[in-house]
């Protein structure tokens, strides 16, 4: 069902909704960006759709809603231990389309990977969510030679004009929030973008031999300085940590959490006796590359990469995740020509 309606019945549909659902979308917070008088646009509460940002890519994915910076997995006691309560309401995320695909690639790893996870199932199993356009591509973006531009599988799909919201009805639990609105069913196309300025190359059938050692990680050994920006505003990075927190009133008990993690940083390969693995940046690099277009495709048959930019967004180094793919892409088909004997 396609309807249309003005912003105040959109509010007043919102309003039913937020009795049952903890609503999020991409919001600017001004004073909280990379500097002190720079805004910083993430996924927080609304009220009202005028509080979205839809004309400004965000800083962070919806992943942070379903997958929390820092979750609680359980309380301890000195003889007990207990996971925390779920909350009653479920959540209504607004968001684009390459971060609706960045979802499918967190199911894929948390749900589909042989070991299902309780703490995100809880959660994922409660949401639903609302797709807006995208008519125009962003800086850095390269959604469309991923094939995250578009989607069709949303609860709800929107189009947000001057004067009226176009609604995109595809869920039946979702009608009954509009039904008492002042609405008219209308026709419309959803907006997504059909071409960005970047374009990748994405080499296939990869052999880890053939790339394991190539001159062009080493750039990124001075390069990188490990900061771990990168994997934290990813919307398909789902590496975590575990830390035990204890209570000063009573040291035997405390919570476990569960922390992000990023495979950039010191540390992340630490091993007991004190071994850790790719200390050199660029090893991470390569590592963090293989995984985007390489190692989740063979496990799930597409890549987890979804073009966002966001990588390149937020590098304090000027690293250009797009690039790299290219380097890559460029470097196998010399490495293809030496083995046929053409160069």
């Amino acid at each position: 069902m396609k309807i249309s309606l003005d912003y105040k019945n959109f509010n007043a549909a919102l309003s039913k909704l937020s009795k049952e659902y903890e609503i999020y979308a991409p919001i600017e917070i001004p004073y909280r960006g990379t500097f002190s008088d720079t805004p910083v646009i993430r996924y927080s509460k609304i009220n009202k759709v005028e509080e979205i940002c839809f004309d400004k890519k965000s800083h962070f994915s919806a992943k942070e809603i379903m997958l929390p910076i820092t979750q609680t997995m359980f309380y301890f006691t000195g003889d007990e231990c207990k996971m925390p309560e779920e909350q009653d309401k479920k959540y209504l995320i607004f968001l684009r389309s390459c971060d609706f695909h960045g979802v499918k690639r967190v199911d894929e790893i948390y749900l589909n990977n042989k070991f299902l996870d309780i703490y995100y199932k809880r959660v994922r199993d409660k949401v639903k969510f609302v797709v807006f356009g995208c008519p125009n591509s962003f800086e850095n973006c390269f959604c469309v030679d991923m094939g995250t531009n578009k989607t069709d599988k949303y609860n709800l799909g929107i189009k947000v004009t001057e004067n009226e919201i176009f609604v995109d009805i595809k869920d039946d639990e979702m009608k009954e929030f509009f039904e008492e609105t002042q609405n008219k069913e209308k026709d419309f196309e959803m907006e997504f973008v059909d071409d960005n300025e970047i374009h990748v190359d994405i080499p296939d059938n990869i052999e880890l031999s053939d790339i394991i050692n190539l001159d062009l990680w080493r750039e990124y050994d001075s390069r990188c300085i490990a900061c771990g920006k990168c994997n934290f505003v990813c919307p398909t990075c789902t590496c975590t940590t575990t830390q035990d927190v204890f209570y000063s009133e009573n040291d035997n008990n405390g919570e476990r959490r569960r922390v992000w993690a990023s495979c950039h940083v010191n540390g992340f390969t630490d091993m007991a006796g004190g071994h850790s693995f790719r200390q050199r940046h660029g090893d991470r690099m390569r590592f963090k590359v293989m995984h985007k277009i390489s190692d989740f495709k063979k496990r799930f048959g597409y890549q987890m990469c979804t073009g966002c930019g966001r990588c390149d967004d937020a590098c304090p180094e000027y690293i250009s995740f797009s690039n790299c793919i290219n380097k890559l892409s460029a470097e196998l088909k010399r490495i293809s020509k030496e083995k046929r004997g053409e160069i």
